[in-house]
């Protein structure tokens, strides 16, 4: 559905996005994840046709955001961190405002206004000025906004930001319903909130992207890492033989000896064995053959240990190619409307020339 292909962004001396590639495929929910100065924002801004690239290229459903960025943007719904909000408009203003710029048809405005309402619990509040509206249901509005004109792709940059706790669990509870339809992409530097909602996983850090898995794959790798380090006085030889002859079929995952002399060794989680008892067995063994033990504890790897270590500066590759040079930004945006052929507006409902003038679709008077 999205492919991003070698994409860079410098701003003067400074690279926000290094020869960045990936692909988003139809139908799932993907989290861009990252520290924050990441570059997420960025790369979001570029997919959705809002900022130019240095170089690279962005393919949405085929269509070339630079080069066909009319048809692509069609494609595309985006939520930036900061919801574009009039809040001098009610809700339902604000999102016949959306579909009259987005070009959508009359009929199916008054559908697609009414359809989003509802979809994103806004049905009850229409008719308040989104000034007067908590910031759960201004990102609400916004989401909604993004939902105009049935776009296939919807993207949200750090939809939960600033939220309380029930607020979030209300908008990924919405982000999961908008994935049933859609392709949702989502951006945060909060691990919790990708887990939440998101299926897929792409780990920029330094502009440039250090990870691209199923959740399932990077929970997978955590668990890796899990296991009983031990550290004792035995030799690397002698103390893999102890564990051996402890636990039946042991896996010893890594054993070195430092400049003390000192043996650590981990050995793996032994399949019927609780942490406990696999603790136990070792230590007994260590302690009939007369080998101290300095140290024995249990090692449990996690989600957040592997984002740490991914995006870790001293982790990633500090040289960057000389040549980032590129086409000079350019502005595409120079398309002109051609409302000649454009049908008649149909007077009554939804017709707004100023905020007093408006007739509300769906009944109730505007609340100032």
């Amino acid at each position: 559905m999205i492919e991003v292909r070698n994409l860079t962004k410098k701003y003067g001396s400074h690279t926000a996005v290094d020869g960045l590639s990936f692909t988003v495929e139809k139908g799932r929910i993907y989290g861009l994840l990252g520290p924050n100065g990441a570059g997420k924002s960025t790369t979001m801004n570029i997919i959705a046709g809002c900022l130019a690239a240095t170089s690279g290229s962005v393919l949405i459903d085929g269509h070339d955001v630079f080069e066909d960025p009319v048809e692509a943007k069609k494609l595309v719904g985006y939520l930036p961190e900061i919801p574009p909000l009039y809040t001098d408009m009610t809700p339902e203003e604000y999102l016949w405002f959306v579909s009259e710029a987005k070009g959508v048809p009359y009929e199916q405005r008054i559908r697609e206004t009414k359809d989003v309402m509802e979809a994103t619990g806004l049905f009850d509040v229409r008719s308040r000025l989104i000034r007067n509206l908590s910031k759960g249901y201004r990102q609400r509005v916004g989401i909604a906004q993004a939902m105009i004109g049935s776009p296939e792709v919807i993207i949200l940059d750090e939809p939960t930001v600033g939220l309380d706790p029930k607020q979030i669990i209300e908008i990924r509870d919405l982000i999961r319903k908008l994935g049933e339809s859609r392709t949702v992409v989502i951006s945060s530097h909060i691990l919790a909130e990708i887990s939440a909602v998101c299926d897929h996983v792409i780990i920029i850090a330094g502009g440039r992207k250090v990870a691209d898995d199923s959740l399932e794959e990077l929970e997978r790798r955590a668990t890796i890492g899990n296991g009983l380090t031990v550290v004792t006085s035995a030799s690397p030889e002698k103390a893999e033989k102890i564990v051996s002859g402890a636990v039946k079929d042991a896996e010893i995952r890594d054993c070195d000896t430092d400049e003390d002399g000192k043996t650590t060794l981990v050995v793996a989680p032994a399949e019927g064995l609780s942490a406990d008892e696999l603790s136990e067995k070792v230590f007994r063994a260590f302690a009939g053959s007369g080998d101290a033990v300095y140290s024995l504890y249990w090692k449990e790897s996690s989600l957040e240990s592997i984002f740490l270590e991914l995006t870790d500066p001293r982790a990633i590759d500090s040289a960057r190619p000389d040549d980032l040079s590129g086409p000079d930004d350019e502005d595409d945006d120079d398309d002109e409307d051609d409302d000649d052929d454009a049908p008649e507006e149909k007077p009554g409902r939804g017709v707004k020339k100023d905020k007093n003038d408006y007739v509300p679709l769906f009944g109730g008077d505007r609340e100032e």
